[in-house]
């Protein structure tokens, strides 16, 4: 008997780290995209790019304001980096918009790629852990993948490919992303 009390009081705890991590770092991370997009209209201010990157932010927004009613629902703190993350996602979203239109577009591919890739393997382990225990989470999360993801297409149709140094741009931008959701994970 005192096995599986023992045995099911580790699974409670390791499912409310898991969910604390997980509630964390997409707090963070769409705390990032809507700074991004903040950034990117504040240098591209009306041109016809400006409707469609607006569109965007207020779904980040969206996805913003869900992890943060979620972290007070399950008492998450948020990363301890937000407040850079706030200004790095903001500088980002301005740099890459004053090399025009096209970086702006080629930003978001590579940021909306990295988080599509983290919202599937999150998907994927709350999977593993039992559906039934994560049915509005794994609803959530697989919606906002979504989202995400038509933003990568947008920018793609918006000609992201066609940025100079393209390939350069998205290998650095990724490696920044990676590097923000390991540390927001953790602290």
């Amino acid at each position: 008997m005192w096995i599986k009390i023992v045995r099911g009081f580790c699974t409670e705890t390791n499912r409310q780290r898991m969910l604390d991590r997980i509630i964390r770092v997409d707090h963070a991370g769409e705390l990032g995209a809507a700074r991004i997009y903040a950034g990117q209209l504040f240098v591209l201010g009306q041109r016809p790019l400006a409707m469609i990157i607006q569109h965007m932010k207020e779904q980040e927004e969206v996805h913003l304001r869900t992890f943060e009613n979620m972290a007070r629902k399950y008492r998450v703190r948020p990363t301890i980096m937000t407040p850079i993350w706030n200004v790095a996602g903001f500088l980002l979203g301005a740099g890459t918009a004053l090399l025009g239109p096209k970086a702006a577009m080629a930003c978001t591919v590579a940021v909306e790629e990295v988080i599509g890739q983290h919202y599937d393997n999150q998907i994927r382990e709350l999977i593993l852990d039992g559906e039934e225990h994560h049915k509005d989470l794994l609803e959530t999360i697989g919606k906002f993948r979504d989202e995400e993801l038509e933003h990568h297409d947008i920018g793609l149709k918006h000609h992201a490919l066609e940025t100079q140094f393209y390939g350069v741009m998205k290998t650095i931008i990724q490696f920044g992303c990676k590097g923000a959701i390991w540390i927001s994970e953790r602290f």
